[in-house]
């Protein structure tokens, strides 16, 4: 009986490398992002704009995203200390989850404020609105050319995020400038609403991809049953059992297995095709694969 680990740590180590180059053009965008933060707050608080409000809780989660990404840089490049022996991948999908619902929460609040205000709108004047949410798109666009050769898929992430929340910019400054024309306040309330609306399936979806992954459910993209044909084809293996795969983070997922061989199958030729066939078929690269005789008994006592 034998059992062979992939070439997990190589994934890790390629996401350090590459991730080295991301860290200056990820500070960079996270300043810009805080700046940008700080001023549609202020200005939001004292317009008395909803929208400026809304877009600034969304551009608070894009500030979690390059933190997040500047975090898996770092952290990737550490060594995995013995009773760490997953790194700190799971840091990632946790935070993924705070923030999902963290913005479901804002989402709601934005909501019930702009059915409020609808009723009874505030006078917000328009031309603030306007120049902060340009100031917000502009700020978006720069971080997204910041971040577009950032070359990690933490990186990544976080562009997707800045990209995200500046369609809510755009509508900053559409609500801004129809408030000129046509000196209807109430216009802020209806893109605060709108911001909050927009923001509520894609904070239910991150919330739940990442809670799909604590639970350790098998990724979507994954066919289970194709991957035990494609391993039960490898010659020599008689049987595939104890099959499970999960998702460690963005990315990375992880499978082990038992394949029962031949009395006379040669065992490395077989780790070796089956971690070929993971890798190339099925983009699996870390893979755990325990090699047992056909006469082998005793799988059938686990219960779980």
């Amino acid at each position: 009986m034998g059992s062979e680990h992939s070439h997990g740590h190589n994934h890790g180590s390629a996401l350090a490398r590459s991730g080295e180059a991301a860290k200056r053009p990820l500070s960079i965008a996270l300043a810009i992002t805080l700046v940008t933060l700080v001023v549609q707050v202020s200005v939001g608080i004292t317009s008395g704009s909803l929208s400026l409000l809304t877009d600034g809780a969304h551009l608070l989660t894009d500030v979690g995203g390059i933190v997040l990404a500047l975090a898996a840089v770092t952290l990737a490049s550490r060594p995995t200390r013995s009773e760490r022996t997953f790194g700190f991948y799971r840091l990632e999908v946790i935070s993924a989850l705070a923030n999902g619902a963290l913005l479901v929460l804002v989402a709601i609040w934005a909501i019930v404020e702009a059915v409020g205000r609808i009723q009874d709108p505030p006078d917000v004047p328009g031309l603030p609105v306007l120049l902060v949410g340009a100031l917000g798109l502009m700020a978006n666009l720069v971080a997204l050319r910041l971040l577009s050769d950032g070359g990690s898929l933490a990186a990544e992430g976080a562009r997707l995020e800045v990209l995200a929340d500046a369609v809510g910019s755009v509508g900053v400054v559409i609500g801004g400038a129809l408030i000129m024309l046509t000196d209807k306040p109430v216009i802020d309330a209806w893109i605060g609403l709108a911001i909050g609306v927009w923001i509520v399936p894609r904070a239910v979806r991150l919330a739940w991809e990442a809670l799909q992954i604590l639970l350790q459910q098998a990724p979507s993209h994954v066919d289970l049953q194709e991957i035990t044909l494609a391993l039960e084809s490898v010659p020599d293996v008689v049987d595939v059992h104890d099959l499970h795969v999960w998702t460690l983070t963005t990315d990375m997922d992880v499978l082990t297995a038992h394949l029962m061989v031949g009395e006379h199958a040669d065992h490395h030729g077989v780790l070796d095709q089956a971690r070929e066939v993971l890798a190339e078929s099925h983009g699996i690269h870390h893979a755990t694969l325990q090699v047992e005789p056909e006469t082998h008994s005793g799988c059938e006592q686990v219960d779980w």
